[in-house]
């Protein structure tokens, strides 16, 4: 099996475990306005993900959650060494915002890199301007991604470098987009399985019901 065929397996078994584990519980008259367009549910309820932290933006400005999150915005976490997952997953994100930007509605798209020690910001920033030009790249040192990583309950794991070559390694990830309101916080997630037209609907949805 290939190290690339290893790194998508591996991720793709760590989001299924999470998926299949999650389930969102409420108390006595608690209403969901989302009820209607969930399809995914959270162990403990929506606040259980989510949260501060502090990254440094495709720029190189020191930024947090609350300059990241002033819009309606899909988080992704992945790196732009990643050989096939990441590309497309953010492709489909990219054209999921052009879709619901066409419909007047517009949602902010945010890759924050997991492998700080090669995305630089000016690497971050030629990855996400051949996404959308809308999109924004965060990094950081290796303990702030760490702790954005761990508010949103991702996972990810460096891969050992190839024999002679230690600037050459993958990384398992988990592959979920998160949608998260500046007044809320998290309110859904996404798996990759989702078409741009998919995902821009359920997007709406939310939207409507915000």
């Amino acid at each position: 099996m290939s190290r690339t065929l290893i790194a998508v397996t591996s991720a793709v078994a760590i989001a299924g475990l999470l998926g299949a584990t999650w389930f969102v519980t409420s108390g006595p008259g608690d209403a969901d306005k989302y009820a209607a367009c969930r399809t995914s549910a959270v162990a403990g309820g929506t606040s259980q993900i989510g949260g501060p932290f502090t990254l440094v933006d495709e720029n190189g400005t020191t930024v947090t959650d609350k300059d990241v999150i002033d819009q309606p915005t899909l988080l992704y976490f992945g790196y732009t060494f990643c050989p096939d997952v990441c590309p497309l997953d953010n492709s489909r994100n990219a054209e999921a915002v052009e879709i619901l930007e066409n419909r007047g509605t517009i949602v902010k798209p945010v890759f924050i890199s997991i492998d700080p020690d090669r995305d630089t910001p000016e690497t971050l920033r030629d990855f996400t301007e051949n996404l959308h030009p809308r999109m924004l790249g965060l990094t950081g040192s290796p303990e702030q991604v760490k702790a954005a990583s761990q508010a949103y309950r991702t996972y990810f794991k460096k891969q050992e470098p190839e024999e002679g070559d230690e600037e050459y390694y993958l990384m398992d990830h988990s592959t979920f987009t998160y949608l998260v309101f500046p007044d809320e916080g998290f309110v859904e997630f996404f798996r990759r399985d989702l078409a741009p037209e998919q995902m821009a609907d359920k997007v709406q949805c939310f939207m409507d019901a915000h």
